[in-house]
């Protein structure tokens, strides 16, 4: 029986699993005290964490490699027309900032990490920095003095400017090529693919794990401080929930003032794709269905379909990024601390490279995230606080991206209705 059991646990659903080990954690945590501990109970409980403190290391050693691989992968593999290229960038980037924008609005104005005081962290780490952060310094430290040190250090501003570097020159060389008929770029772009396979493969070991990081670190939790930190993560759901309502509200009136598609019209046929969008929780998984639907139930022409469709799943991660950056200030908000507008200003631009490092893959936003908290010093094992929920926010903001896909392909449409290619 117990053999049979074993054997089924890997075919329920992840989402599913995390509600089960919820569920036996605060069995666990009551059991071992809620708030009161016995000295035995602590020792058990810290024992408990263990699972989660090995998780968060290897998301964290996971987190360079991805940015970087899937910033080159996706300047090398992407496809965009010379003439729309220049518009498309622009409306994904405004897109994105306005959703980073709205994140860090609503987490500052709800201050959802102080509605029930600081807390202890789970983690029992007491080392947090947050002092202010120089501009004028931080732009000199952009060059790395070693092409490896980002990777090293883990220094996300050198790792985007690497990056960036790499995926350009790579991106001019295989377009020289390609004009010459040479071949010399595929060996690189396999290669760099083959990479980024590997590391999402690796990912995906890490994340079937995630419910024995829950159970043990909820378990802990209350054993040790009881419910409340609960009430401070339901404050955070909520908020991230209005933020990502803003958001769609931003999309609805892009799609009224910029394209053809009434906004009742472009939910009620596009409901397919985001339903789609939050049972998968992957952005990837819905694209041909995001396609079909842009296509055959909307009406648009292919050739913005594809854009916003295609190109928007590796690029336009809106929801992800907005979710990050407010991640980060719920994480400062709990232990008492200000970020400042540098610090905010730095959180924006990590939050950008970082949804696209996530992009399609599920929960990778927690591998990503580890990026984010060290750009602005918060401690990367505060994150455990999140990962209790985020298998439910994860749904809510890939359903986000993929109704980003589908504005910027209504708004590429135009604002008069052409026949379909």
């Amino acid at each position: 029986m117990e053999a049979k059991s074993l054997r089924t646990w890997p075919q329920i659903p992840l989402y599913l699993q995390i509600v089960i080990a919820l569920v036996l954690a605060i069995v666990a945590g009551i059991g071992l005290g809620a708030g009161q501990p016995s000295p035995e109970g602590i020792t058990l409980s810290n024992n408990l964490a263990v699972p989660c403190n090995l998780i968060l290391k290897a998301l964290r050693a996971l987190a360079t490699p991805l940015i970087l691989l899937a910033v080159l992968h996706t300047f090398l593999t992407t496809n965009i027309p010379h003439r729309s290229s220049r518009r498309l960038a622009i409306l994904l980037l405004t897109n994105t900032m306005v959703a980073i924008l709205i994140g860090l609005l609503v987490a500052n104005i709800l201050q959802p990490g102080a509605w029930s005081g600081n807390l202890i962290t789970p983690m029992g780490s007491s080392q947090v920095a947050g002092k202010p952060l120089d501009p004028w310094g931080l732009l000199q430290d952009m060059v790395p003095s070693s092409v490896l040190q980002p990777m090293v250090d883990n220094n996300v501003l050198q790792l985007i400017f690497v990056a960036l570097i790499f995926g350009v020159v790579f991106r001019a060389l295989k377009a020289e090529q390609i004009a010459k008929e040479q071949l010399d770029y595929t060996g690189l772009e396999r290669a760099i693919g083959v990479l980024l396979e590997a590391i999402v493969r690796i990912l995906g070991w890490v994340i079937a794990l995630i419910p024995i990081a829950v159970f043990g670190i909820v378990a802990k939790t209350i054993a040790q401080e009881g419910f409340t930190p609960f009430k401070t993560l339901g404050a955070f759901v909520i908020a991230v929930l209005i933020a990502l309502s803003l958001q769609a509200v931003y999309y609805l009136v892009r799609v009224q003032l910029d394209s053809w598609v009434k906004p009742s019209y472009f939910l009620r046929e596009g409901s397919d794709a985001l339903l789609t969008a939050f049972s998968t929780s992957s952005s990837t998984v819905t694209m041909p269905v995001t396609f079909r639907v842009l296509i055959e139930k909307i009406g648009l022409r292919e050739s913005s379909a594809s854009l916003g469709a295609i190109v928007g799943t590796n690029f336009n991660n809106d929801g992800t990024a907005l979710y990050e950056a407010m991640a980060a200030l719920f994480i400062s908000q709990v232990l008492g601390l200000h970020l400042s507008l540098p610090q905010q200003f730095i959180v924006v631009i990590t939050s950008i490279f970082a949804s696209v490092g996530a992009a399609g893959i599920p929960n990778a936003g927690l591998v990503t995230m580890t990026l984010v908290f060290t750009s602005v010093n918060l401690p990367t094992q505060y994150i455990a606080l999140l990962i209790t929920v985020d298998w439910f926010l994860d749904r809510c903001r890939t359903a986000i991206n993929v109704m980003g896909d589908m504005t910027v392909s209504a708004i590429l449409d135009g604002k008069e209705r052409q026949d379909l290619e």
